[in-house]
């Protein structure tokens, strides 16, 4: 009993991991061209983010302590 849930599970999972060239629906199209494109973007550039969606990541470490500089604008409360 075991063995079959098992193969089942297993045969489920496989079936998730299926990939098709992606295409429009029957009597469905593509979205419209973007207004200021020069071409229809393809289903492709369609599903990948771009930079502001998926920034890069920043690593860069703080080196060497260094004194903050002074800010115009950080003023204290007004009473008010």
């Amino acid at each position: 009993m075991k063995t079959a849930f098992a193969l089942a599970l297993i045969l489920a999972l496989a079936a998730c991991g299926g990939r098709q060239v992606l295409k429009p629906q029957e009597g469905a199209s593509l979205p419209p061209k973007p207004q200021f494109a020069r071409t229809v973007p393809t289903p492709e550039e369609l599903m990948t983010p771009d930079d502001q969606a998926r920034p890069q990541r920043n690593d860069e470490f703080l080196l060497k302590s260094e004194k903050r500089r002074d800010d115009k604008f950080d003023l204290p409360p007004t009473g008010g």
